[in-house]
C-alpha cells in the first residue's frame, strides 16, 4: 500500500475511488419527502424482502433516500442481457463483434435499466405505502400522482447516477465501480451490526463461536473463489523467417473456475424465495376462513426464514441456478472455437466439437463443487443461529460473499497495477 501511494497516478486512482464512495454515502442520507421514520424502521424489522433489497441499494433503502434502489435495477438488466444473449441471434452477432459489440450490448443494458428502475421504484413505493411509511398517498392518478412521479423520477435518477459513478470508478479508479458501491454500503452497516452483537453479552460463548465460524467461512469463500481447474493447451504455428518456414510451439493452460457463477445464483434463489412469502403476508388474515387466507397463512409459515423448509428450498434453488447460469455463460465464451482459431489444442483431444465436449464435461464436474459451496454458504445463517443461539447478530452469507469477492478483485487489480510499475506485489 505504501508503494501504491508513492506512485502519483496510482495514488490518484485510489483517491478518486475513495472520493466517489464518499459521494455515494452522502447521497444515501438524502431522503425523499413525506417519510415516517418510525414506520420505516418497523417495516425493516418485519419484512425480509426490503432488507434483501437494502443489501443491493448499499443501505440507501433503509433511509429511503434518492439512491434507495442503488444499482439493483442495473444488476437485474445485466443478468437479463446475459441470459438473453445466447437466445437472440442479433445479440449473438453483437457478442461476436469484439469490443464494439460489447459496447453496443452495454448501451442496451443501460437503456433497459431505465424501465426496470421505474417498475422497481413504483413497486417499492406500493410496498412502503401499504405499511404506512408515507404520510401522503401513493398513486398514479389524482392528487397523489405528482408526489409519486417525483419520487419515482428521483429513484431512477439516483440509480443512473450511481451506475455512471460506478463506471467512472472502473475507468479512472481501482476495482469494479458497481461492485464497490455495493461493497461500501455493506461495510457502512457493519458498525450497527457489531453494536447489536455487543447487546447480546449474556451469550458470550455463542458470540465467540459465531466469530470463529465467520472466520472459517471467510477462509472457505476465499478458497473456492480462487479454486480453478487448469486445462493444458499446446500452441503450434508456422512462421516464415529469412526465406525459410519455422515451426514454433508453446504451452499454457485454460483456467476453469470452480465458482464461475459468483453470487448470481444466491441473488436468484433469495429473490424467488422471498417474493412468495411477502405476497402471502398480504393474503393471510387470521380472522377469515377463506381459501386465499388459509393458503396465505400456510405459505407464510412454510416459507418463513425461520422454517427448515425455507432453507432446504434455498439450497436446492442455489444449486440449480448455479448450473443454469454457469452453462449459459460458459457457452458464450466459445473456448473451443477460439482455441482452434488461434492454433491451440488440448493434448489428446481433437480440435473443434470434441474439444467443446471435453470442456463441457470438465466444467459440469467442477461446477458441482461450486454449486454445493454456494448452497452451503446460503444456508449457513440458519444453522449458525441454531448453533450459537445469537438472534441479535445475524450473519448474512450473501453479504459476506460479496465483501470477500469484491475485496479479492480489487486487491488483484491493485496488484496488477503495482507489477506494471516494477513493484513487488503483495498477494501470495
Amino acid at each position: 500500500m505504501i508503494d501504491a501511494f508513492r506512485t502519483p497516478d496510482l495514488r490518484g486512482r485510489i483517491l478518486f475511488t475513495l472520493g466517489a464512495l464518499v459521494i455515494f454515502r452522502m447521497l444515501a442520507h438524502i431522503p425523499v419527502p413525506g417519510v415516517d421514520r418510525s414506520q420505516l424502521g418497523a417495516l425493516f424489522e418485519s419484512n425480509d424482502l426490503v432488507a434483501f433489497f437494502d443489501l443491493f441499494s448499499g443501505g440507501g433503502l433503509r433511509n429511503l433516500s434518492i439512491v434507495a434502489m442503488g444499482v439493483y435495477p442495473y444488476i437485474t438488466a445485466s443478468i437479463v442481457m446475459q441470459i438473453m444473449t445466447p437466445l437472440i441471434p442479433g445479440l449473438q452477432e453483437m457478442a461476436r463483434e469484439g469490443e464494439a459489440g460489447r459496447q453496443r450490448i452495454n448501451r442496451i443494458t443501460h437503456w433497459l435499466t431505465v424501465p426496470v428502475a421505474f417498475l422497481s421504484g413504483y413497486g417499492q413505493l406500493l410496498l412502503f405505502s401499504r405499511s404506512g411509511v408515507f404520510t401522503h398517498g401513493i398513486g398514479l392518478t389524482g392528487e397523489a400522482a405528482y408526489d409519486t412521479i417525483t419520487i419515482i423520477v428521483s429513484f431512477v435518477g439516483g440509480t443512473m447516477f450511481l451506475v455512471w459513478l460506478g463506471e467512472l470508478v472502473t475507468e479512472r479508479g481501482i476495482g469494479n465501480g458497481v461492485s464497490l458501491i455495493i461493497f461500501a454500503g455493506i461495510v457502512a452497516t457493519l458498525p450497527a451490526l457489531i453494536g447489536q452483537g455487543f447487546l447480546a453479552r449474556d451469550n458470550a460463548g455463542g458470540l465467540f463461536v459465531f466469530a470463529a465460524f465467520s472466520l472459517v467461512l471467510i477462509y472457505i469463500i476465499v478458497l473456492f473463489n480462487e479454486a480453478q481447474r487448469r486445462i493444458p493447451v499446446q500452441y503450434g504455428r508456422s512462421v516464415f523467417r529469412q526465406g525459410r518456414m519455422y515451426r514454433q510451439s508453446g504451452s499454457t493452460f485454460v483456467p476453469l473456475r470452480v465458482n464461475s457463477a459468483g453470487m448470481i445464483p444466491l441473488i436468484f434463489a433469495f429473490s424467488l424465495m422471498i417474493l412468495p412469502g411477502t405476497v402471502a403476508q398480504y393474503l393471510a388474515n387470521p380472522s377469515s376462513d377463506s381459501f386465499l387466507s388459509r393458503a396465505g397463512i400456510f405459505i407464510a409459515t412454510t416459507l418463513s426464514p425461520t422454517s427448515l423448509w425455507y432453507w432446504m428450498a434455498v439450497f436446492a434453488l442455489v444449486v440449480i441456478f448455479t448450473f443454469f447460469y454457469t452453462i449459459v455463460t460458459f457457452q458464450q465464451q466459445n473456448l473451443a472455437e477460439n482455441l482452434q482459431r488461434q492454433g491451440g489444442f488440448i493434448p489428446g483431444i481433437r480440435p473443434g466439437p470434441p474439444t467443446q465436449t471435453y470442456l463441457n464435461r470438465v466444467m459440469l464436474r467442477i461446477t458441482w463443487g461450486g454449486a454445493l459451496f454456494l448452497g452451503g454458504v446460503a444456508i449457513t445463517p440458519f444453522f449458525l443461529t441454531r448453533l450459537t443461539g445469537v438472534e441479535a447478530l445475524t450473519l448474512s452469507s450473501t453479504s459476506l460473499l460479496i465483501l470477500v469477492s469484491v475485496a479479492l478483485d480489487t486487491m488483484r487489480q491493485l496488484e496488477a497495477q503495482l507489477l506494471m510499475r516494477n513493484y513487488e506485489g503483495f498477494l501470495r
